[in-house]
């Protein structure tokens, strides 16, 4: 199997505060830390290892958005990709509106145009949890899909992969035909660290540069975001003075029984 191509996505990085701008209207990212998607690192290193084992010659990360994704790209490169897509949305448009079908869209050209012989992606973003983007992926490309991931070991001499899922009941093992999407799970993998001489070898490897304008593709939101708040605080904790005051607050404060 010639390549493997993994979409990456830039995410406000899970050790930061988030914060809700003023007007409600979103997450204010001003001088927030961003980083890759854990999940996306999660398929990441699957790839590398496929190319480890031989079942791939080369991997190739790709990932949508403003010019700023290209760091997170070089962090990719930095964990041993061999190359680099950056598919640039128009300079006007707030990457906060970039929604999964859009993203999808951007995929499917760039892997037509690509071929490969396995798309991995990680099961979500942390930062809008939709977990579409995958789906939407195989089925514009009319390619069989596995999701949410736990284990992957790909045939490339025969063109298939076995894939193990969790699912409720415990788990799930499914073979599909390459090519094929697949998206990575928590338990996967454990990915490595980029270590200093690798992340000096990045600034040297190629990024290529689309726009969604080239590729034929429609960013256009779908969907209006109406308001975005913080959750709820929570209320401080009481001591009760018996079982019967404890049953009374649970039935006429918290409504639970």
């Amino acid at each position: 199997m010639k390549r493997a191509l993994v979409a990456i996505k830039r995410v406000v990085d899970y050790n930061a505060r988030v914060r809700v701008k003023a007007d409600k209207s979103g997450v204010d990212l001003t001088n927030v830390k961003m980083s890759m998607n854990p999940f996306c690192e999660i398929a990441l290193e699957e790839a590398l290892r496929l190319r480890e084992a031989k079942q791939v010659e080369e991997v190739v990360a790709v990932s949508v958005g403003p010019q700023q994704v290209q760091e997170t790209l070089r962090t990719a490169l930095a964990m041993g990709a061999d190359r680099a897509i950056h598919v640039s949305t128009p300079a006007a448009s707030d990457p906060a509106t970039l929604q999964p079908l859009a993203v999808a869209r951007a995929l499917a050209a760039v892997a037509r145009r690509e071929e490969p012989g396995i798309v991995l992606l990680g099961k979500q973003a942390i930062d809008d949890d939709c977990n579409q983007t995958g789906q939407m992926l195989a089925g514009l490309l009319r390619w069989p899909q596995a999701t949410f991931a736990s284990s992957l070991a790909v045939d490339a001499a025969a063109g298939t992969a076995t894939v193990e899922r969790e699912v409720d009941g415990g788990s799930e093992t499914l073979r599909l035909k390459l090519p094929g999407v697949v998206t990575a799970d928590l338990r996967l993998n454990t990915p490595r660290y980029a270590t200093l001489p690798n992340i000096m070898k990045a600034k040297k490897k190629p990024i290529e540069s689309l726009s969604t304008e080239e590729l034929g593709v429609d960013t256009t939101p779908a969907l209006q975001t109406l308001q975005v708040v913080e959750p709820q605080k929570r209320k401080g904790g009481v001591m009760v003075g018996s079982v019967k005051e404890l049953v009374e607050r649970l039935h006429g404060e918290a409504g639970v029984i």
